[in-house]
């Protein structure tokens, strides 16, 4: 399979009852771990680069990274999807588009409804043209550091749900039921009964941001109830920074100038084996 689109996988994801799994990733070493570990796991996976990483932070150009990203994926015969994740405006995701990313998402969830679905559906029209699938944001998942008591005010509406998706025609639809991004203040709990009524109203692939933190058995329910895509940043970073501290400690006091060498491989390993525990959680 290799490289695949994201849609195809987010359909193999919903046969199976489950959901693939997108992983932020910043360079080389995050890419090639979740290639590998893919393959090894034999479970299809996204790399996702998150635009604003890209925009403000420089950790990747946009056209190298979707180079690199789909040369990994074509290196195994897995399913691995490319994607580009929370673009905000057209021009942010027609680029994407032109480096290579076969998925983008456009987030107009700051948007009144109206402006949501308009700037959506300039963007589908576009993307599907040029045979790229486009993720959509309805409701608002915000920053966890903020969701420290009931933020359902935005969250997704079901019946919302229904003609967002129709008028905007978008491969798959971001949700919010209780998810944040970054660290959770305190433990989240999904909105599983809300869940149920969005995958009931509209038979459109359901994603889950702010996956690092939210305890595994509400991920199991809700990949069972529809959410089809779920992605893990936060995680995976915290997993990449502390391979960095064990390799410096590890060498601590080697005066080898060349040492520095060592350090991609050495955190590819620690990533690989964080990331089978991360997928386990599929069961394709």
């Amino acid at each position: 399979m290799a490289l695949t689109r994201v849609s195809e996988i987010l359909k193999m994801a919903d046969e199976a009852h489950t959901s693939a799994i997108a992983f932020i990733c910043i360079d080389y070493n995050t890419a090639y771990s979740v290639a590998r570990a893919a393959e090894e796991t034999n479970t299809p996976a996204i790399i996702m680069l998150l635009w604003e990483h890209n925009a403000k932070m420089n950790t990747m150009n946009m056209k190298g990274f979707a180079a690199m990203a789909r040369e990994l994926a074509q290196g195994v015969k897995v399913p691995i999807g490319v994607h580009l994740d929370h673009g905000y405006d057209y021009a942010e995701v027609f680029r994407a588009m032109n480096a290579g990313f076969n998925s983008v998402m456009i987030d107009g969830s700051a948007h009144p409804l109206e402006e949501n679905i308009a700037i959506t559906k300039k963007v589908t029209e576009t993307a599907h043209l040029l045979g790229v699938d486009v993720e959509a944001e309805l409701g608002h998942v915000g920053m966890a550091v903020d969701h420290d008591g009931d933020k359902s005010d935005f969250y997704t509406d079901p019946a919302i749900a229904e003609r967002f998706c129709r008028e905007t025609d978008c491969d798959y639809l971001t949700i919010s039921i209780g998810n944040a991004h970054g660290v959770y203040v305190e433990t989240p709990h999904l909105d599983i009964a809300r869940l149920e009524e969005i995958n009931a109203a509209t038979d459109t692939p359901l994603v889950l941001h702010g996956g690092s933190g939210i305890p595994d058995e509400q991920l199991e329910v809700a990949f069972r109830k529809g959410i089809n895509k779920f992605n893990l940043g936060t995680d995976f970073l915290a997993a990449y920074y502390q391979a960095i501290l064990d390799y410096n400690a590890s060498v601590a006091g080697d005066d080898n100038p060349y040492k520095m060498l060592d350090l991609p491989m050495y955190t590819q390993e620690k990533l690989v084996a964080f990331l089978k525990t991360r997928l386990a959680l599929c069961h394709f």
